[in-house]
């Protein structure tokens, strides 16, 4: 399932391989599943989980895990590898039979104290995405720009980020209007920026670090700028798993957006 011997694969592939690994099995969960969509969610989570934890208990047996779907072990605070994982990201999106899930693995590293090595996987699209090559963004869409945001939480000040934004746009020739995409995972959200579908995703806090460290890893690596919404920089692997409000944005949108919040 997963290629490659123990000792020789490196941490992004494995990274690749297991996001890839656990989508192919939720893929499958769900086309084969015909009971009731809140139990094909719990199983879903369930299975991926057990899988991904198998598979990095067989490749790298002394690495600590960060898991939505499992108990977390406070030891993880003084190790210097820690996998964070989210299993399936955007669970009641698969179980309506949407494509806007993803299974995000990520390793932070004390050394770096950082995200290493990350991948997401979106199933239902075949999108894989990863450190280890990450896409070249757009500078600047042909059509009009977007912000990304949660379907079912969208930030409570998005009817004034809005038309600010807009302002900004047009006095800057960049766009004469923005539109909004509703999209499910984190992980899927963070695609749309990495596709040049969306320019700037805006999330106004609840985020949890499995949430966040694959799929916010491979947009800095991509270029593209991801901050608190008090422009400080996000760290993974504390005691207090939950992330304060986020930005991510193209480096021209975020240039935009920042005089927004100065």
């Amino acid at each position: 399932m997963v290629k490659g011997n123990k000792l020789s694969i490196t941490d992004v592939e494995l990274a690749q391989q297991i996001a890839v690994a656990a989508g192919k099995l939720l893929l499958t969960l769900r086309e084969d599943f015909s009971g009731d969509l809140d139990e094909l969610r719990d199983l879903g989570d369930a299975n991926a989980q057990k899988l991904i934890a198998q598979l990095l208990a067989e490749h790298r047996p002394a690495d600590l895990v960060l898991s939505e779907e499992a108990v977390d072990d406070s030891d993880r605070l003084q190790a210097d590898r820690v996998w964070i994982i989210d299993p399936l990201d955007g669970t009641w999106e698969y179980g309506e039979g949407r494509t806007d899930w993803a299974v995000h693995i990520a390793l932070w590293q004390r050394a770096a104290d950082d995200i290493t090595a990350a991948a997401i996987y979106l199933p239902a699209t075949a999108q894989l995405f990863s450190t280890q090559l990450p896409p070249v963004v757009p500078a600047w869409p042909a059509t009009p720009p977007k912000i990304v945001v949660s379907r079912t939480r969208p930030p409570k000040n998005l009817a004034t980020i809005k038309p600010q934004l807009e302002q900004l746009l047009q006095a800057a020739n960049l766009a004469d209007t923005l539109e909004i995409l509703e999209v499910g995972s984190a992980g899927a959200k963070t695609a749309a920026l990495l596709t040049g579908e969306a320019q700037l995703y805006i999330h106004d806090g609840g985020l949890s670090e499995w949430d966040a460290a694959a799929p916010f890893a491979i947009a800095k690596a991509a270029g593209i700028i991801v901050k608190h919404a008090d422009g400080t920089e996000l760290k993974y692997n504390k005691a207090e798993v939950k992330l304060a409000a986020v930005y991510l944005a193209s480096p021209k949108m975020a240039e935009i957006y920042e005089q927004i919040l100065l």
